[in-house]
């Protein structure tokens, strides 16, 4: 590629070169916006299982060359798998519950055995995703972006209060969030020309600067594991259990849901136009057989972060280099445990001063795909009543809506706004009239 194709303009582009040293920190704000998010689901879920701390270290290793791994193929697929998409990839928190529920059960290598099938599963789903594309008509699409941004507010919030640390709630993890939102804003409204798109990674460099100095961030752990360190393939030996695949499959079925949010969302808010068939099979394939990668180095299933959709909207940086730049990062820190150290060791306050943003742009980007399906009387009802639904019978969780139902159906439906949202406005679409408009009479 001659020199003159490698500009800094191309970062607002799907393809062309970004000079290396200045797409590196575009790439780097889309891996600090979403590492201690894929680490933190491996730790509930360990400790679930009764994993001892040093078998966690090794799957907080792996984790983050397996997103290292997904993120490439998304970006570059291989066959039908990816969507070239600026998507980035992640260790889902969609299957925290469930999968914790199976490794106290089953044990951990059960873990391991159900994401293997899940992830076949969804893969084959995602390589046919061009017959049954058509259920997920646009005003399907942007109901579930809406409901996955609104799902978000409240980790946004708990990541501004502290996460789940002792001290939540406190004036210093309330001061670190605030300063890195303020930063962030600041930065937006006084940089100029493409440096304005890095308001996420100012805000994350002072609000860790600042953790430092207020004694927030242990920086004898960076070290703790040595400076090289190869990843280990099958940590554990899988067992397969029918009731834990069984359950696993479904929670696929509501990641793939997620996914095909995430992904329309990113299309329409950083591409500016409707996402294609192929562009979803890729990237429910990628869901599917990553996940399967990522199990064979004893992690959970892997999907495409919100957090990074957010940034694309908010930046509209798509540029696959560039983002490739990141998951570079995450593969060394795959190899170099200090690397992941470093970045694991980023307060969570200052994360969620940077994502409470982010997760609004969701929410908004979700409410301007319904606007360019149209408020017709046949969406107004199947936006209104699958997002009331979704919200209403998952937020009132004091009065236990689900209780009636099996077990199974409650772990995927009682707290997972998005999944009642996808399956209640697919079932309107696919029942209600396409006419339901109301005719006005002539006086």
């Amino acid at each position: 590629m001659k020199n003159s194709e490698c500009s800094i303009s191309n970062i607002y582009r799907l393809d062309g070169r970004v000079p290396l040293l200045k797409a590196v920190p575009f790439g780097l704000q889309h891996i600090l916006a979403m590492f201690v998010s894929n680490l933190t689901p491996i730790t509930i879920i360990a400790a679930a299982g009764g994993l001892s701390q040093a078998e966690v270290a090794v799957l907080l290793q792996n984790a983050m060359l397996v997103a290292g791994i997904a993120t490439l193929i998304q970006l570059f697929p291989v066959w039908r798998i990816g969507s070239r998409l600026p998507i980035v990839m992640g260790v889902s928190f969609t299957f925290v519950t469930v999968l914790s529920t199976v490794a106290a059960s089953y044990g951990y290598p059960a873990v391991i055995g159900a994401v293997i099938c899940g992830g076949v599963f969804e893969g084959v789903i995602g390589l046919f995703a061009r017959y049954w594309r058509k259920i997920i008509a646009p005003v399907v699409a942007s109901s579930v972006v809406i409901a996955i941004g609104y799902s978000l507010f409240t980790v946004g919030a708990r990541s501004f209060g502290g996460g789940y640390a002792e001290d939540f709630g406190s004036a210093s993890n309330l001061l670190l969030g605030a300063v890195t939102l303020t930063v962030c804003l600041g930065w937006n409204i006084l940089a100029r020309g493409y440096l304005k798109q890095l308001s996420v990674l100012a805000g994350l460099v002072v609000g860790y600067i600042l953790a430092v100095f207020m004694g927030k961030v242990d920086l004898s752990v960076i070290f703790s594991e040595g400076i090289v360190s190869l990843p280990a393939l099958l940590p554990f030996v899988p067992e397969f259990h029918m009731g834990a695949i069984f359950s696993v499959a479904i929670i696929f079925m509501v990641s793939a849901a997620e996914t095909i949010g995430d992904t329309t969302a990113m299309v329409s808010g950083g591409l500016g136009r409707e996402i294609t068939s192929k562009e979803i099979s890729g990237s429910l394939a990628c869901d599917g057989f990553a996940s399967v990668v990522s199990a064979l180095f004893g992690c959970p299933p892997v999907t495409s972060f919100s957090q990074n959709v957010g940034l694309v909207n908010m930046t509209k940086v798509v540029n696959r280099f560039t983002i490739a730049t990141g998951a570079g990062c995450m593969l060394l820190a795959g190899f170099l445990p200090p690397v992941g150290n470093f970045f694991a060791s980023l307060p969570e306050s200052v994360l969620g001063g940077c994502t409470i943003m982010m997760f609004g742009t969701i929410m908004v980007s979700g409410i301007q795909m319904l606007s360019r399906a149209g408020f017709t009387q046949r969406n107004m009802t199947i936006a209104a009543l699958s997002l009331s639904v979704g919200i209403g019978f998952t937020a009132a969780s004091e009065i236990n809506l689900w209780r009636i139902f099996p077990e199974v159906v409650q772990s995927v439906f009682s707290a997972n706004v998005v999944a009642v949202v996808f399956v209640v406005s697919i079932l309107l679409n696919l029942i209600l009239p396409e006419d339901m408009e109301l005719e006005r009479i002539q006086g």
